[in-house]
């Protein structure tokens, strides 16, 4: 019988980790969960998971930054990447209505994002949480009912809860975009078009526009660019990268020009361009 593929999630089960998990490999695999990001990848470098899906992006909160220094000192292979949008609703015990409700507890992004809704109603005190299924599992657990948690469909269906409020979030087009994780850089990836990169250029005039005009004139599409200072280094910035290309030779061909002008070049995974949300 083959083995289900592990999966390490920041969360618990019916995060929205979980959720995007199975968008992407599909439901027959094990979600191995993790109190953070850190210990996700120390699963993975241990070989007590096969992969990592990891957030690196909210159309709303922006990217996290945390996470690209982690990808990159664990120096784990990106092969994937998934669009999740991101659904909150307003979720409950069986038989508790609205007028029952004195708080409402979740992940503080996820609170962040429901500001407007409960601008019209000031009596519901609003308490962050470490995780949003982790709210729904303790209304569960501690049976109460006096308290709503906002959270996505996976969790109300796993602990039993009834969906009060639907898409209570402000911005209904928010998404969040994940990287899938390897702690093997030698796996083929089958048609990729896609790359994330990182590098360092030196402190002069033109000198990061010079490399991304190398990408442009091959006809490589630079889809992202993100910078973080490095750590005790006044001026010097890693900046990763993310290309896309309908010519592979032509991506090759750039990536042998940048590697003149760079420093600390590093292909941090190649794989296929994943942008349905």
């Amino acid at each position: 019988m083959k083995k289900a593929t592990r999966v390490a999630i920041q969360g618990i089960k019916a995060s929205f980790h979980e959720e995007a998990a199975f968008k992407f490999f599909g439901n027959d695999i094990q979600t191995i969960e993790c109190s953070s990001f850190k210990q996700t990848c120390e699963v993975l470098e241990k070989k007590e998971a096969d992969y990592v899906i990891m957030a690196i992006e909210n159309s709303i909160a922006g990217s996290l930054l945390p996470n690209y220094t982690l990808i990159r000192e664990y120096n784990f292979a990106v092969v994937g990447e998934v669009y999740l949008a991101i659904q909150l609703h307003l979720m409950a015990l069986p038989g508790v209505k609205f007028e029952d409700i004195k708080f409402a507890t979740s992940h503080p992004i996820a609170l962040r994002q429901c500001v407007d809704f409960f601008y019209d109603f000031p009596h519901i005190q609003v308490i962050e949480g470490s995780d949003t299924a982790a709210c729904a599992k303790k209304i569960r657990e501690e049976q109460l009912t006096d308290t709503v948690a906002i959270a996505n469909t996976l969790a109300a269906e796993l602990y039993g809860l009834n969906i009060i409020e639907r898409r209570i979030e402000s911005n209904k087009k928010n998404f969040t975009r994940f990287l899938i994780l390897k702690d093997d850089k030698s796996e083929q990836v089958k048609d990729i078009n896609k790359a994330s990169i990182c590098f360092q250029v030196s402190n002069h005039v033109g000198a990061l526009s010079k490399v991304l005009n190398i990408f442009a004139e091959q006809q490589v599409n630079l889809t992202k660019i993100q910078s973080m200072p490095v750590l005790g280094k006044r001026n010097d910035y890693y900046f990763y990268v993310d290309v896309e290309w309908n010519n592979m030779e032509g991506y090759d061909k750039a990536v042998r020009q940048a590697l003149k002008y760079t420093v600390n070049f590093n292909i941090m995974g190649e794989y296929k361009k994943n942008d349905k949300v």
